[in-house]
């Protein structure tokens, strides 16, 4: 059975919450494009595990206090939502941009909350040589061309869409924008920090991404002392929406090969 929730995080600051299934927690975490895009894989995952999706404040019309400005609050503010629902042992998946948030988390985690981090083409980290591109500055043509490995199936013209999509999309990516210092996507502080993360991480790319290049993935999943680095071909920036069975069978072996104690396969 799926319910929405609200939790009530700070006095000022709802989080509005989709969970599903029983099991081990494991909190899904959005990026740009909204929690539609994660919704199917979190469905999937339901089957074996306690699927928590969040909304971040201020997508898809929540609101989000005038103090919550960076992708720092928001790994905080997952944090304390886990203490108060008193859970542990959390695998948190992060595509994008909430894979930069599940990395923030963990660093972040002296209550030994977080027993595992999926990082789906994630942004965040400050890698030489493997720029981010500056996807505020593409029309939505050259952004599909970036993000899909078959962007004619998935391209929307934004002219053939209601109004109020429309707008729900472009105050997405204000939001994005103004959590991410004006669309910076990437902290120099970060990189240096993964170091101390204990907790292992499957780092899962699309081969086909142009936002962050498959280098820039495996840099990732090499930054952190138990990462694992998973190229899936032909997928782009989300390959859970253009190969959600590869995307999801690594994630629920993941499931099983983690946790505490780790659950082995057979």
């Amino acid at each position: 059975m799926t319910t929405n929730r609200i939790a009530q995080v700070y006095p000022d600051l709802p989080v509005s919450l989709t969970e599903a299934g029983s099991g081990r927690p494991v909190l899904v975490l959005h990026g740009g494009g909204g929690p539609a895009t994660v919704a199917g894989l979190a469905a999937r995952l339901a089957g074996s595990a306690h699927t928590i999706v969040a909304v971040h404040p201020g997508w898809d019309g929540t609101p989000r206090p005038d103090w919550l400005t960076g992708v720092d609050d928001l790994a905080v503010a997952y944090l304390h939502l886990l203490q108060d629902d008193e859970l542990s042992d959390v695998l948190v998946i992060g595509s994008s941009l909430g894979g930069r948030i599940a990395a923030e988390m963990a660093i972040r985690d002296t209550a030994g909350l977080v027993s595992g981090l999926v990082l789906i083409n994630a942004v965040g980290a400050d890698i030489e040589g493997e720029e981010v591109t500056d996807f505020f500055a593409l029309d939505p043509r050259a952004q599909a061309e970036h993000s899909w490995h078959d962007p004619d199936r998935f391209y929307v013209d934004p002219a053939t869409l209601p109004a109020a999509e429309l707008a729900r999309r472009q105050a997405n990516m204000a939001t994005m924008r103004l959590l991410t210092d004006g669309g910076g996507m990437t902290d120099p502080k970060l990189l240096p920090r993964l170091g101390r993360v204990r907790q292992s991480a499957l780092v899962i790319w699309g081969e086909s991404d142009r936002v962050v290049t498959p280098a820039y993935g495996a840099a990732w999943a090499k930054a952190f002392p138990q990462g694992r680095f998973e190229p899936i071909p032909e997928a782009g920036h989300l390959p859970h929406l253009e190969r959600p069975e590869v995307t999801a069978e690594l994630i629920e072996a993941e499931l099983r090969r983690t946790g505490t104690p780790p659950v082995l396969a057979g």
